[in-house]
């Protein structure tokens, strides 16, 4: 009876034209937990907890200055020297690729900053 009544009062509202304000702050997005765990990780190793998806979503934007910014790449890097197995291959991989590709576009600003970022996860890999 209490979800029919209150979709009776959402419609009523609807038809006059009022729009009901929403209270409830936005859920943390994707990015913002992934930065969070490698907060987490480099402040507090004692509640930090391996989580497979905030790895990934961190290797797959790591070179993307607008998703990762500056001041969370260093923590990333001290993150990626615990990488290993087929993790560590692929993203060292990845890199080469994005290095190797960003000589053929030298003029833009944007791939060249993906390839200093790859550089310097080159560099700490190998």
């Amino acid at each position: 009876m209490k979800k029919i009544l209150k979709k009776e009062g959402k419609k009523r509202l609807k038809d006059e034209g009022v729009t009901p304000e929403k209270t409830e702050a936005p859920a943390p997005t994707a990015p913002q937990h992934a930065l969070d765990y490698l907060t987490c990780w480099a402040e507090n190793r004692t509640e930090w907890k391996f989580q497979k998806t905030r790895q990934t979503w961190l290797l797959q934007h790591m070179f993307d200055s607008e998703k990762v910014p500056d001041e969370k790449f260093s923590l990333l890097l001290q993150y990626l020297e615990g990488l290993r197995g087929g993790s560590r291959d692929t993203t060292a991989q990845k890199a080469l690729a994005l290095i190797e590709m960003s000589g053929q576009e030298a003029e833009d600003s944007a791939v060249q900053q993906r390839a200093h970022r790859a550089r310097e996860v080159i560099q700490l890999l190998t």
